[in-house]
């Protein structure tokens, strides 16, 4: 294997890093408490320097309650050696729907996103009626990395 061969890895940008968020639509929430890590797969929207998402009620919530700092992952993979990834690091935050007018904005506006993934989100048609509840993920840290083979083009 020549140098040209090498696989390099490289940090994303803070463009390539929001360009691959934008792109996609599910990712993975990692969170903890206590002594127990947990990472769970969601579909999400991310606008505007936040995560949007809907989950359902259950343990994932109880725990957020009692520690809201998360990590959320997003990955492009074609290879063992071809991939982007990026991770967020940030406060995930469940939006009361009766709470102040700021906050009932804000879920309006989470709404009409989760609808553009789910344009039947909250409706008779709802295809994942038990998820009931729009969070939002305030982002503290965006990093992303990038794999590439290193053998160009054949």
């Amino acid at each position: 294997m020549n140098a040209a061969d090498t696989p390099t890895i490289r940090a994303l940008t803070q463009h390539e890093c929001a360009q691959l968020l934008a792109r996609n639509q599910v990712g993975r929430l990692a969170f903890s408490f206590r002594d127990r890590v947990d990472i769970q797969p969601v579909s999400y929207i991310y606008e505007a320097g936040w995560i949007y998402g809907r989950t359902s009620e259950g343990a994932k919530l109880d725990t957020l309650a009692h520690s809201h700092w998360v990590a959320f992952e997003v990955d492009e993979v074609r290879g063992t050696f071809d991939w982007r990834s990026v991770v967020v690091r940030g406060s995930f935050h469940r939006i009361d729907p009766e709470g102040s007018p700021d906050e009932q904005a804000a879920y309006a506006y989470a709404l009409r996103l989760v609808r553009t993934i789910v344009p039947d989100t909250f409706t008779t048609r709802d295809p994942a009626p038990r998820r009931t509840v729009l969070f939002r993920i305030a982002i503290d840290e965006i990093t992303g990395r990038k794999a590439e083979d290193g053998s160009g083009p054949p």
